[in-house]
C-alpha cells in the first residue's frame, strides 16, 4: 500500500523541485560499519551474513520515512513497506536480479530469502522476474573491494527514485574488529544529508543489537 504525499504543505516542496530539475539528482556517501557483533550473531543463528545484514538494512530502511518515498510522475508516495532486489551471484560468475520481501519477523525473511536466491541461482540471465512496482532498495554486495567509494550505471531518462545500498569486502583488523563499507546512494529530490545519517545511525543500531 502507499499514500500520496502532500507536496504543497510538505517543507521539502522547493527542495524537491529544485532537484528533480536535475539531470543527475542522486547524491552518496561512504561509511563504515562495525559488523563485529553482527557477524557472531549471525553465525550464532547459523545464517548467511549477506542475509543477515540485508535484513538489518530493510529494518533500517523502512524505520526512515524518506527512505519510503517513490516519485511517480511528478507525485511522491509514501509507502507501507520496502522491500529489496539484490543482486544474486550465480557459480558461472553472473548475477541476476531477485526480488526479495521484507517482513519484521526474521525466520519468515531468511526463508523467503533462500527461497528467491535459490531462484535466482538456477535461472540465466539478469531479468529472472518482472518488477511491478517501485517500493524497493537495489541492493548489492561486491565482497571482492574493500572500497571507500561507489559509482552506479545509470539511465537519466529513466525514472528512478530507489535508494541503491552497496557493501564491500568485511576486513578484520589485528584486535578482532570487523568492519565492512557501506555505499548508500539516495534521491536527494526526496531527503538529504540528514535522513542519510539517520539511517546509518539506525542501521548500526540493528547490527549491533544480540
Amino acid at each position: 500500500m502507499k499514500t500520496l504525499l502532500d507536496l504543497e504543505n510538505w517543507n521539502r516542496k522547493e527542495h524537491f523541485e529544485h532537484f528533480c530539475r536535475m539531470e543527475e539528482p542522486f547524491f552518496g556517501a561512504t561509511v563504515e560499519i562495525d559488523c563485529t557483533k553482527a557477524y557472531q550473531t549471525a553465525k550464532e543463528l547459523n545464517v548467511s551474513f549477506f542475509i543477515f545484514y540485508l535484513y538489518k538494512t530493510l529494518v533500517a530502511v523502512n524505520s526512515i520515512e524518506n527512505f519510503r518515498y517513490r516519485i511517480s510522475e511528478d507525485k511522491i508516495y509514501s509507502n507501507d513497506r520496502i522491500d529489496a532486489s539484490a543482486t544474486i551471484g550465480r557459480e558461472d560468475g553472473t548475477f541476476g536480479f531477485s526480488l526479495i520481501e521484507y517482513n519484521p519477523d526474521f525466520e519468515i525473511f531468511k526463508q523467503s530469502a533462500l527461497t528467491e536466491i535459490e531462484r535466482v541461482q538456477n535461472t540465466t540471465g539478469l531479468f529472472t522476474r518482472s518488477f511491478d512496482d517501485d517500493n524497493l532498495i537495489h541492493f548489492s554486495a561486491i565482497p571482492w573491494l574493500n572500497f571507500t567509494s561507489l559509482s552506479h550505471a545509470r539511465s537519466f531518462t529513466f525514472p528512478d527514485s530507489c535508494p541503491k545500498i552497496s557493501f564491500g569486502k568485511m576486513i578484520v583488523s589485528e584486535n578482532g574488529k570487523r568492519s565492512i563499507a557501506m555505499s548508500v546512494h539516495v534521491h536527494h529530490g526526496l531527503m538529504d544529508g540528514l535522513h542519510v545519517g539517520k539511517f546509518v545511525d539506525c542501521f548500526q543500531e540493528e547490527m549491533d543489537k544480540i
